[in-house]
């Protein structure tokens, strides 16, 4: 039987795995819940420096803690690491210098970190990126108390039992912790995985499918054979919430077992692949990260921005513009009398959304400016999670922004992605004051972001905003490259009519 060593996230210890220990060793295998240094005493196996000060611990002294664990188990033992949240940065840094020891790393309601990588990314409290930036990364993060938990993920199926004993026995965080980079020698998935994804926190094994189909390549390889995931229909804290269903999911993920990803063939990734209309080559200019296709006409041109999703990998190559998707809606637009714009803005994570708010206003900004470019006619198209950047927009819109166009988007965060900051939810900002909307829903949507527009809806028609639907039942999300029927080519020539027709009305 396998050997379970079980890290927990922020603010906790081995005593939150107490529950899940104790049904793991009733089915025969051994399970060991770790306290790492710093975060108190009480129900795990307590590391040798456990007891010495916040500022003296980082990410480092956590992975070593593991290590530790680890050596102390029998050699020839199959151990199973299994990583909550922010214990999957300490998790892969011991199986990272323990590749003959560990079988498997479960990553429980985690990220996906990779080497340089700082747990500080995926924070959701802004004011912990503020406090590193003034204390130099020392001291410690104070422990959420009652409803400030759900800050840091869905407490769907906490009763007041479980949250009084987060309350009573959370431990401050130290910083270092979070703003340590991991550091790998290999890559995470050198070895067999599992994803164990808590559906109420916001994320499926649906939205795992859509990313690695259509989203950036570094999702690529959660489709290899090696890879394995379970739902669970509950909260950010499983071992709470969902101990047997917890303890029996990683019984079956030591066995290997676990539903696989694959990638249709019919379905090439959002960076391959072409264009689903027959667009013409246009002329195109590069001017910083902003690309501007020009139509055959004379005078001032109305114009169209096109705003990508993510997030995408700073590394990503070739980038967001010259995917086909905005190459083909930039051409397009140009070919039909308008400036098609497109860019690339820095949307590297859910902390980054204010950091590309600021490259979409700069790229408007270098739009409107172009002599060629009617200022006052401007729209804004926003595709998949661009569409949080959308909000600004709709709350408070200039006078020369006739339209906002939206593209199977997601238009609230969802709970997972807890680092976005509050001012980025369409589904709050639209209203009677908003410009023109034109929404092109796709029928065979992910749920999580389909409640989104769903949500959307029912706000703008309460408040009176303008909304007009494209619907498209058989596509999927980033139907441009995966769906091209006569359906999909012809909800993307209605929608790009009625975008223009506003700039034009």
């Amino acid at each position: 039987m396998a050997v379970f060593v079980l890290v927990s996230g922020p603010f906790t210890g081995g005593w939150v795995w107490q529950e899940v220990a104790a049904r793991l060793r009733e089915a025969g295998s051994e399970a060991y819940g770790v306290t790492l240094s710093g975060m108190g005493e009480g129900g795990g196996v307590s590391t040798a420096a456990s007891s010495g000060p916040a500022a003296d611990v980082d990410l480092e002294t956590h992975i070593e803690d593991v290590v530790g664990v680890i050596d102390g188990i029998a050699p020839g033992e199959e151990v199973v690491l299994v990583g909550h949240d922010y214990g999957i940065h300490p998790a892969l840094g011991a199986a990272d210098r323990r590749p003959e020891r560990c079988a498997r790393v479960v990553y429980l309601d985690a990220g996906m970190p990779a080497d340089g990588d700082a747990a500080l990314a995926l924070v959701p409290d802004p004011s912990v990126a503020e406090r590193a930036g003034a204390e130099g990364a020392g001291g410690s993060v104070p422990a959420p108390v009652g409803e400030e938990w759900g800050r840091w993920g869905s407490t769907a199926g906490l009763s007041a039992e479980d949250l009084a004993r987060l309350d009573r026995l959370a431990s401050p965080q130290p910083l270092r912790t979070l703003t340590q980079p991991l550091r790998l020698a290999g890559s995470p998935f050198d070895r067999p995985t599992t994803g164990v994804l808590c559906t109420a926190d916001g994320a499926g094994i649906s939205m795992v499918e859509m990313l690695v189909v259509s989203g950036p390549p570094q999702f690529r390889v959660l489709a290899d054979p090696r890879v394995g995931f379970f739902e669970l229909d509950t909260g950010h804290w499983p071992m709470l919430s969902a101990p047997g269903p917890l303890a029996e999911i990683l019984l079956l993920a030591a066995a290997d077992q676990g539903q696989r990803l694959t990638v249709p063939e019919c379905a090439p990734p959002a960076d391959t692949g072409t264009f689903l209309l027959d667009v013409p080559a246009r002329p195109r200019e590069r001017r910083g990260a902003v690309d501007l296709y020009l139509p055959e006409a004379e005078g001032p041109r109305p114009a169209v921005l096109f705003v990508h999703g993510g997030p995408v990998s700073p590394d990503q190559r070739p980038t967001p513009r010259d995917w086909p998707t905005f190459s083909g809606y930039g051409g397009h637009v140009a070919g039909l009398g308008a400036v098609g714009a497109t860019l690339d803005h820095r949307l590297y994570g859910p902390d980054a959304y204010p950091t590309a708010a600021e490259d979409v206003a700069a790229a408007v900004e270098l739009v409107r400016a172009d002599p060629r470019v009617d200022g006052d006619r401007i729209a804004l198209w926003f595709l998949s999670a661009g569409g949080l950047l959308a909000a600004d927009w709709l709350a408070t819109p200039p006078p020369w922004l006739r339209c906002v166009a939206l593209n199977y988007p997601m238009l609230a965060p969802p709970p997972s992605w807890g680092a976005v900051p509050g001012r980025f939810r369409p589904v709050d900002a639209v209203g009677a004051s908003s410009p023109p909307v034109v929404l092109t829903r796709a029928g065979l949507e992910h749920p999580v972001l389909q409640r989104t527009v769903d949500d959307f809806l029912m706000a703008a028609e309460k408040t009176g905003a303008e909304v007009d639907l494209v619907d498209v039942p058989h596509a999927r999300h980033g139907f441009e490259t995966l769906d091209h029927t006569e359906e999909t080519r012809e909800a993307v020539d209605r929608a790009v009519r009625a975008v223009l027709a506003r700039l034009r009305g």
